[in-house]
């Protein structure tokens, strides 16, 4: 059914049952304990040990080098959200952007800080959760998201209205993460991964938690129109979804990611906005 011209567009569900200060707590311990763990295990692919880090958009090996879909960087004012360990981060400001990095994790910034000693000059990095940025006004050119934040939050609508409030007119937001529709699939990289278990219309969040009942992970869900639905309703203009494809050449796992389901479905959905 067509949208009336003159209606206002419709807000995504956003359940409650795991809310804003459950999700960040959740997300800040979660990564503070896997903090070491990740980088053993992803480091290298992301670019930690990279001198003047790396920018990979996903376990496509999708690079920022090659897409460029944040455009000319030099001289721009750049903040990456849920930056992790800063590879991305580390990788701007190695090609003349002037960028800040946020996540909510401490453990994860510690180690962005000791990746910095193989790079010429040091990212400032800020701990803060995304659906409070500390900053002003029009202060960014660009913000950027590399499988950070988005899909942690219980209120990814506010972080699209928050990042609209700190990009100046004209300014780009570029956000990558988890494909909507692999939330019909169990975390399985192969052949039990490639059936369908659950609806991609629910939005009940997945959790984790420990034997206290305390949650210790939590992932939130929206479909590919609760996201456009997000942008619009922050104001800005989606100009694209970028779906990355597999590479032939590519033979590792990341988790749920791999090869075999890769040939099949997108892992990925890339956001591109633009704020008028």
């Amino acid at each position: 059914m067509p949208t009336p011209v003159n209606s206002t567009p419709r807000p995504p569900r956003v359940l409650s049952d795991v809310d804003s200060d459950v999700s960040q707590r959740a997300a800040r311990n979660w990564w503070n304990d896997e903090a070491a763990d990740y980088q053993s295990e992803h480091g290298r692919f992301i670019g930690d040990s990279t001198p003047g880090g790396e920018f990979v958009w996903g376990p496509e090996r999708f690079r920022e080098a090659d897409a460029h879909l944040l455009g000319d960087v030099e001289g721009r004012a750049i903040l990456e959200i849920g930056c992790g360990s800063a590879p991305c981060s580390r990788w701007l400001k190695a090609h003349g952007a002037n960028v800040i990095g946020l996540d909510v994790s401490i453990g994860m910034l510690r180690n962005g800080i000791e990746a910095m000693k193989l790079d010429d000059a040091p990212v400032p990095l800020i701990q803060a959760g995304a659906e409070h940025l500390p900053f002003a006004d029009a202060s960014f050119d660009i913000a950027c998201s590399s499988f950070g934040a988005v899909p942690f939050v219980a209120d990814s609508a506010r972080v699209m209205r928050e990042v609209a409030r700190v990009l100046r007119p004209g300014g780009h937001w570029v956000f990558a993460t988890n494909h909507p529709m692999r939330w019909m699939f169990l975390d399985d990289p192969g052949p039990d991964g490639l059936v369908v278990r659950m609806s991609y219309f629910s939005r009940t969040p997945y959790s984790e938690a420990n034997d206290d009942g305390e949650i210790t992970y939590v992932e939130h869900h929206r479909t590919i129109g609760d996201r456009v639905r997000e942008i619009v309703g922050a104001g800005l203009v989606l100009e694209d979804i970028v779906e990355p494809e597999w590479p032939d050449d590519l033979e590792d796992e990341w988790g749920q990611w791999s090869p075999l389901r890769g040939s099949y479905f997108p892992g990925t959905a890339i956001f591109v906005c633009r704020k008028p």
